[in-house]
């Protein structure tokens, strides 16, 4: 059960939530629009929005319990908050990096299917699902998981109920623009891969991914992303098989034109730096968008474990037939799992109405930029 500080740190959210929204509708009725405004982003480009690992710990669930009045979970209201980065894409990608058991029969290896629900609600067009978590509940649970997602028109990429969904390319639409999302993860806990099922999970093996990607390009693919579940936990600077294989996937080129447009990483737990690599992007970690109380190697509580980005890149379109569609905007928005609180909160909005995240929000661009990516045009977004 939520104690009562917590109860208290979600009806103040909600009185505060209130109080933000009508003066927002103040300023807009006051605030008359230009009769032409300009467009955020060019007419024939696409903005790209992608978050890290949703993996609701037992704190997150009890108020996913609590918001849905004690009967089932509700998580909406804890996604609420970056709701308006998210919707604002006009692709925006998620990394489930859990699986779901039955409405109502989760266990400690899985999550509600309802969070697939509020995924969707929040904005999300697609989601990652290859993690070291994918096979926590066997076949089962890459099934229900996916049939979750099918339920709420998610688009999926990492793991597969049948070979041919594994040999099928997850591909969306993005303005004019086809984006093919690829998906895999650097091991999958130790459990073995379901007999008679080597396709389950995408397994981090650079010739596939290459593979792949170029696959993706021969079916129409203007932008190709590749999310990578790797990395070491708890650690705020990528290791060698991360640098390493950056370089190489960045690096691979057909007819001179790159393979791979931009990198997602996820599994580190809390942010990494963003660096452009061989001129593609590459975030080496969100961080958890969505988790809970999380503790390091020595058991002690990491706040750094609620501690993530959204990643936003504006894509324009080649300037020459057959050529690459650019990143012109490359951005980074710092976000905060307020655990006691129950709520993603997106921290420049916090902070702009008198939050006191300032600390919290430093720490995080200081890690984002701790590789140079500001000198290659990446800047904190609003």
């Amino acid at each position: 059960m939520i104690n009562r500080r917590r109860q208290a740190a979600l009806a103040l959210t909600a009185l505060l939530a209130a109080a933000a929204a009508c003066q927002n509708h103040l300023r807009q009725e006051s605030a008359a629009p230009p009769p032409h405004p300009a467009p955020a982003v060019p007419a024939t480009g696409f903005t790209l929005v992608a978050s890290g690992d949703v993996m609701p710990q037992s704190s997150a669930l009890d108020h996913a319990h609590f918001d849905a009045g004690g009967n089932g979970y509700d998580f909406r209201p804890m996604l609420s908050g970056v709701g308006p980065v998210v919707a604002g894409a006009d692709l925006a990608l998620c990394h489930l990096a859990t699986v779901t058991g039955t409405d109502g029969g989760h266990t400690a290896l899985t999550s509600p299917p309802q969070l697939a629900e509020a995924l969707s609600a929040t904005g999300y067009d697609g989601c990652s699902t290859a993690s070291d978590r994918a096979l926590d509940d066997g076949a089962a649970g890459i099934q229900r998981t996916l049939d979750a997602l099918d339920r709420v028109g998610l688009r999926h990429s990492g793991t597969a109920r049948t070979q041919a969904e594994a040999g099928t390319l997850t591909v969306m639409n993005a303005g004019r623009a086809r984006v093919a999302q690829l998906s895999y993860t650097y091991d999958v806990n130790g459990n073995a891969l379901p007999p008679g099922r080597p396709w389950a999970v995408g397994l981090l093996d650079e010739n596939r991914i290459l593979a792949d990607a170029r696959a993706a390009r021969r079916a129409g693919a203007d932008v190709v992303v590749v999310s990578v579940h790797w990395g070491t936990d708890g650690t705020d600077a990528p290791d060698q098989q991360q640098l390493t294989l950056a370089k190489r996937l960045t690096a691979a080129r057909t007819g001179g034109r790159p393979d791979i447009d931009l990198v997602l990483g996820t599994h580190a737990h809390i942010p990494q730096a963003y660096e452009k690599v061989n001129g593609t992007w590459v975030v080496y970690g969100l961080g958890d968008q969505l988790a809970g109380e999380m503790y390091n190697s020595r058991g002690h509580q990491d706040p750094r474990g609620n501690q993530s980005t959204l990643a936003r890149f504006t894509f324009t379109p080649p300037t020459t037939p057959g050529g690459r569609w650019e990143v012109a905007k490359a951005e980074f928005v710092p976000q905060l799992y307020d655990v006691d609180a129950g709520r993603v909160v997106d921290l420049n909005a916090a902070i702009d109405q008198g939050a006191d995240f300032t600390a919290v929000r430093d720490a995080i661009r200081n890690v984002v930029l701790s590789r140079g990516a500001a000198k290659d045009g990446l800047v904190m977004g609003e």
